[in-house]
This record gives C-alpha cells, sequence and structure tokens, in this order.
C-alpha cells in the first residue's frame, strides 16, 4: 500500500492518494506539480513503507505488553483479583525480578523508576497512572527512537506535541485499561500507531491478558493472531437492525461527565441488545472489528486511545468516526464504530439522543 501525502502551501498535510508505501511530499518536483496539477500541492522527496511501520508497531507492542504482562504480579500480587493499592499507599516492589529484565535495555528502563510509588493520578484521583504506564511507555518510546529517530512520538504519559507534523508520528498507548490492570480484571491493552498527516496508517493492539495481538495498515485491512504467528481476518459481525446490537462504551473520570453519559445509556440501552463497559477503548474498537460487540461509542477519548484500535475497526470494515487527531480528551468529542449493516440507524439513534455532540 501507498499513502501520499501533499503538504499545501500553508504547511498543514492531507492525504492524496493510497498505494504500496507511504510517500511524503517535498518541494522540488516537476513530476509530481504535473502529475497533481495543484499549485499548493508538492512534491515527492521519500518513500516510507507502511508494511515497515506496521512491522514496528506489532513488534513494539508486543515486547511492551510482554513487559506489562511481568510486571503486574511484581506490582501487585499475584493473581485475577485483588485490592488494588491507593495513590498514597508505599511501593509495594517496583523492582523486578530476573525474568521481568529480560532485556537490557527493559532492564534500564525499569531501573529508572525504582524510587517511583506503584500508584499516582493524574486529572482526578480516579484516573490512576501506574509506575508500569510511564516505564512502558519509555520502553516503547526508546524502541520506536532505534528504529525511526527521525519520527514524532505522542504518548499518553510523557506526551508530545499535539500539532500535527507533516512526516509520521507514533501516537502509543502503554497501558488502555490501567484501572482493569490494577485490579487484575483481563482487559487491558498495549497500543501503538503510526500516523500521517493526522491518519492512522499503521497500527497493532496487544490484548495482554489474553495474549492476542491485532493489526490493520490502511487500505490492507485487518487481522488477529493468538501469537502463533498465523493471523485470521477481521470482519464486522453482519448485524442489520440496532434493536439486536451488542454495544461496548466507556466513560470519563469526571463527576459531570458521567452524568451525562449516565443519562445517554439510560435512553440507549432499551433500544439495543445491550451494552457492556470494557474499560479499554482500544480493545472496545478490536471488538468492532472481531464481531465480538457491534459497536462502540465513547466521548473524551485521546488520540491514543483511538489511533491503532480505530484503524483495525475501519479495516474490519466498519464505519469509524473519530476526534481531530489534535484534540483533547476534555473537549469531549465522541469516537464511534460501528458495523455497517446498522451505520445509518445507529448514529441517528446516537443523533437523536444528543450523543454525538461533545461531552465536555
Amino acid at each position: 500500500m501507498i499513502v501520499t501525502q501533499a503538504i499545501g502551501a500553508t504547511g498543514s498535510p492531507r492525504v492524496i492518494g493510497v498505494s504500496d508505501s507511504l510517500w511524503i511530499r517535498h518541494p522540488g518536483s516537476p513530476v509530481e506539480r504535473a502529475a497533481i496539477a495543484c499549485a499548493d500541492i508538492v512534491y515527492v522527496e521519500q518513500t516510507i513503507p507502511v508494511d515497515e511501520l506496521a512491522a514496528i508497531a506489532v513488534d513494539v507492542a508486543q515486547e511492551a505488553a510482554a513487559h506489562v504482562r511481568r510486571r503486574r504480579p511484581e506490582l501487585f500480587g499475584p493473581g485475577l483479583s485483588g485490592t488494588a493499592p491507593s495513590a498514597d499507599a508505599p511501593p509495594a516492589s517496583t523492582e523486578p525480578t530476573e525474568a521481568a529484565a529480560s532485556t537490557e535495555s527493559a532492564e534500564a528502563v525499569v531501573s529508572t523508576q525504582s524510587a517511583e510509588a506503584v500508584v499516582s493520578t493524574k486529572s482526578t484521583e480516579t484516573d490512576p497512572v501506574t509506575v508500569a504506564d510511564t516505564e512502558t511507555e519509555r520502553l516503547v518510546r526508546e524502541r520506536l527512537r532505534r528504529a525511526r529517530p527521525d519520527d514524532d512520538i505522542l504518548g499518553e504519559e510523557d506526551g508530545g506535541t499535539r500539532a500535527v507534523p507533516s512526516g509520521v508520528r507514533w501516537v502509543v498507548d502503554p497501558i488502555d485499561g490501567t484501572v482493569n490492570f490494577m485490579y487484575g480484571i483481563p482487559a487491558y491493552a498495549v497500543s501503538v500507531a503510526a500516523q500521517v498527516g493526522g491518519r492512522s496508517v499503521a497500527g497493532a493492539v496487544v490484548d495482554v491478558a489474553r495474549g492476542i495481538v491485532y493489526g490493520a495498515t490502511r487500505g490492507g485491512g485487518a487481522w488477529m493472531s493468538d501469537g502463533t504467528g498465523a493471523r485470521t481476518e477481521l470482519r464486522c459481525n453482519p448485524v442489520e437492525r440496532t434493536e439486536l446490537a451488542l454495544v461496548a462504551t466507556g466513560f470519563g473520570y469526571a463527576a459531570g461527565r458521567r452524568r451525562a453519559q449516565g443519562r445517554i445509556v439510560a435512553e440507549l440501552l432499551p433500544r439495543v441488545r445491550d451494552i457492556r463497559r470494557v474499560g479499554a477503548a482500544a480493545l472496545d474498537l478490536c471488538m468492532v472489528a472481531s464481531g465480538a460487540v457491534d459497536a462502540h461509542y465513547e466521548h473524551g477519548l485521546s488520540p491514543w486511545d483511538w489511533a491503532a484500535g480505530g484503524l483495525i475497526a475501519a479495516e474490519a470494515g466498519a464505519v469509524v468516526i473519530t476526534p481531530p487527531p489534535d484534540s483533547r480528551a476534555d473537549e469531549g468529542h465522541v469516537t464511534v464504530a460501528v458495523a455497517p449493516g446498522i451505520a445509518d440507524e445507529f448514529l441517528a439513534l446516537l443523533d437523536e439522543l444528543g450523543a454525538r455532540e461533545p461531552i465536555a
């Protein structure tokens, strides 16, 4: 596949074509100017294979997932249940076991965390971040910089510019579903996507607890693998009636947004088969792709929540609506992925309920 990127005179990028490699265009190509015949569209300088970006996304996400999987029992104890530590609780053991430091760079990343609390908070007291989130993102960033040192990176924990760059930007969520991770609920994921001009062109999501890898390239389809190497093509369910749809959703951390989201759920629930709240948007989107649910909608997601999963859902046939690529979670834009057979009806229902509007 080739995703052709054009840079206008204002500097704002837009994707103008899809084929086998990624082309980033710069001033100076008469062939390009003749081919496009548009004064503010410019110009070929380098080719970046999208398949290469996809392979990097998969490899990095799998390594990060292995790290997360090793660290959970070290931080919170064995098993899938139990009480998660509070933000002001003293660290359990932030030092990794020998198995957790199976690679030299992972060991180096973890060693920088030994003095940090196991759990802290971000936007509210109910919005946690663990030491595993921060060390995993550092591991991912180190791997991406090694593979592609000139690319931009936007991550949930260590940030990065939200302005859309002209080249490749990696969008990373080291642990999507941190609360599930803390409590031992087996629904949390690592998400890694490559974007060009704010559009995802390659991405991978790893379901950490189940060891399932989801991946996609723009125009190249979506797939899942159980880790054995064999890939299964993903397609959405052939559902044709919204009242028979299983719908996934999620809730924000701020009380005001939750009240508004709760009102929407109360009106939606009698009009669909049922509602699921998994607690990890990246997995929700992959579940639309695999047919485990028929639709997902959620307000206030950040780019790292939907960058990979949204592409995977779209390549499996879903109708996908995402916020602007430079948006912030507090703006409250809605993200939607829905099986094509019910897309018009479901989107009309969301409109009727006011659920397509932002909830700040």
